[in-house]
């Protein structure tokens, strides 16, 4: 079994807000935008399109309905999801009808691909961590928040009609993968496809020579890949070779020639021996770890003390006694790890055992870095955990979540908990583009729309996001997220996991959860272990984040009518 990456993340929330500009839409926010963004407040936009934001800088508000699903106080749609979108305006008039494949007046067909029931690779996840999901979780947590954004997103006179497909192999069956993409493109020949199996390419690859669009189809496809499939291929966490461009950044800066002072027995305070323990990946001269390594020596005068690999997470019962008995020969105070969720259960355990207490350092391998897995490694090997993340802490109650989302809807939480929502940050980046996109859809529309679209600011509870070429790596972006914060394990603490669920461990998130760009890491220590500035989540949205005003109610469904406070 090959490395579980990290688009298969418990939960990452994105939202991307699109506005035409100079013939292709573009994004707005209702923070201040950093360098790079655009003003989209006094630019012609493409007929039967108008935003909030727009109308009001023409003195035009007047002469548009954006109806009850915007905030006139704000010029943002009513949703409690943070950070808040521009209001579109209602479309009226002939919006082209059949303008591509899947696309026709009335509708645009996108097929939600579901895991294989009893998918043995999901289970044995899901298992470590007791997570339990019920057939047709996935299918109706699909289905709910297609619902919910489907009253507040304008579609220009059409309606997103999701259709479930449920898979006939596991998550890594490339035979399978094939023949269920040619099923779809060939019999339900869809606009889009959202979620893919995440450890086979081959689902993605043939879904694109088809022709069909994809967001989330696969969590093993580096830049080259979403750059070849082009305009078809789009995902939301960040690819392994832009993770590694921040965390050789972060190791250059923050870690190389300090003393390693968070390693425990004689370790503590060496001079540091940094070594790295990376999931296999491609053998081909553009493998992102090869790439990383050749950055730390070019970059920064930096080599790494040993480099070990692995393939399969299960092995590491004896491939990882020989592995870490190395590192602690070799003297090595630190090791980076990048890889899957599984592997730090076997190697902590093992690292205990032969009383061998180095630093262990995160690299984005978004499962390690969710709570929920962290509290089943070693804790006493975890005690000495920190370094970068492109995960964000969270505010009590869901507030500005995607499950603060649901239960504001539909007064429950979403079928199958945090398992189903992979569900959204692939929905909103797909409805997203498809509201900038306007009446004339088709795939290169698409990708004009994320590529032409200002930045995204972060704040403490969400990523920047960008695609395109916008400088922060140095290939074009068809993925969401753009920068890392820093955090350190507190296996005394209790926190929220990615769920909801109080419990024992959590991650701390350091100053705050101040977020980071490429070129952005400070060249001091790292901010880690400190209670004091490191949070594990909020109370309420914190100072620089958007307010959610209290007073929305949803305009339809089970809830209609009833605020944040349940008046």
């Amino acid at each position: 079994m090959v490395a579980i990456l990290a688009s298969l993340a418990l939960v990452a929330a994105v939202v991307v807000f699109v506005d035409p500009i100079d013939g292709a839409p573009t994004a707005s926010s209702a923070t201040t935008a950093p360098a790079g963004a655009k003003d989209t407040t006094d630019i012609e936009l493409p007929p039967g399109v108008m935003t909030y934001d727009q109308a009001k800088a023409k003195g035009t508000l007047d002469e548009y309905d954006f109806g009850d699903r915007c905030d006139p106080d704000t010029g943002t749609l009513a949703l409690p999801l943070a950070p808040q979108q521009n209001c579109f305006a209602k479309f009226t008039g002939d919006n082209g009808g059949e303008t591509t494949p899947g696309v026709t007046a009335d509708e645009i067909k996108v097929v939600a691909y579901l895991n294989q029931p009893g998918d043995p690779i999901l289970e044995f996840i899901y298992g470590q961590i007791g997570l339990k999901t019920k057939p047709g979780d996935a299918q109706r947590a699909y289905a709910n928040f297609n619902e919910i954004f489907g009253e507040y997103y304008e579609f220009y006179g059409r309606k997103v009609k999701l259709i479930p497909y449920t898979a006939t192999g596991n998550i890594q069956d490339s035979v399978a993968a094939t023949a269920d993409a040619e099923t779809i493109a060939r019999d339900i020949k869809p606009f889009a496809v959202i979620n893919g199996p995440q450890l086979s390419n081959a689902f993605a690859d043939t879904i694109s020579a088809n022709g069909v669009l994809c967001v989330g189809c696969t969590s093993t496809g580096d830049d080259s890949f979403y750059a070849d499939r082009d305009p078809t291929q789009w995902g939301v966490q960040k690819t392994l070779t832009q993770n590694l461009v921040l965390v050789a950044e972060y190791l250059g800066k923050r870690l190389f020639d300090r003393p390693a002072k968070w390693a425990g027995g004689p370790l503590k305070n060496k001079p540091r021996k940094i070594a790295l323990i990376a999931a296999e990946g491609a053998e081909a001269d553009d493998d992102p770890v090869k790439q990383f390594i050749q950055t730390l020596a070019d970059d920064y005068d930096a080599k790494l003390t040993k480099i070990q690999r692995y393939d399969d997470p299960l092995a590491l019962g004896s491939t990882g006694r020989a592995m870490l008995s190395q590192f602690k020969s070799a003297g090595v105070t630190t090791i980076v790890f990048v890889g899957d969720p599984i592997a730090p259960q076997t190697l902590t355990r093992i690292a205990t055992e032969q009383n061998y207490f180095p630093e262990w350092v995160t690299s984005g391998s978004t499962l390690v870095e969710n709570n929920v897995f962290s509290r089943t490694y070693d804790q006493k090997q975890w005690a000495n955990a920190f370094g970068p993340t492109s995960l964000f802490p969270r505010v009590a109650g869901g507030l500005g979540s995607p499950i603060g989302l649901h239960k504001w809807y539909f007064g429950i939480d979403p079928p199958g908990g945090a398992a189903t929502l992979l569900a959204v940050p692939n929905l909103q980046v797909l409805f997203g583009a498809l509201q900038g996109a306007g009446p004339d859809l088709t795939p290169e529309r698409f990708r004009d729309v994320l590529f032409a679209s200002p930045v995204l600011p972060s704040s403490p509870i969400a990523p920047q996001v960008s695609f395109g070429n916008r400088g922060f790596f140095p290939n074009p972006d068809y993925v969401a997220l753009d920068d890392m914060t820093e955090i350190s394990w507190d296996p005394a603490v209790m926190a929220l996991d990615e769920g909801g669920v109080e419990g024992k461990g959590g991650w701390r998130y350091s100053d705050g959860g101040k977020r980071y760009l490429p070129g952005e890491w400070p060249d001091d220590e790292p901010h880690v272990f400190d209670p004091e500035t490191g949070v594990t989540g909020f109370d309420e949205l914190p100072p620089t984040a958007q307010e959610i005003p209290a007073d929305w109610a949803p305009i339809a469904g089970p809830r209609k009518g009833k605020t944040l406070g349940g008046q």
